[in-house]
């Protein structure tokens, strides 16, 4: 992935996660834990595909 689409798509979860947090603080804190945890998901697979390729 491109360092300019990480960027936009770290904005825009950001935004969204602020946007929600304005609305129900806890709800964006559930929120921000959910994407947290997927983001590790995201991460650890994509380390798996490389060890894989090697």
């Amino acid at each position: 992935m491109s360092v300019g689409l990480f960027v936009l798509e770290v904005l825009f979860v950001l935004t969204v996660v602020a946007g929600v947090a304005m609305w129900s603080v806890p709800a964006g804190l559930v929120l921000a834990g959910v994407l947290g945890v997927v983001a590790v998901e995201r991460e650890q697979a994509q380390r798996r595909t490389k060890a894989v390729k090697r």
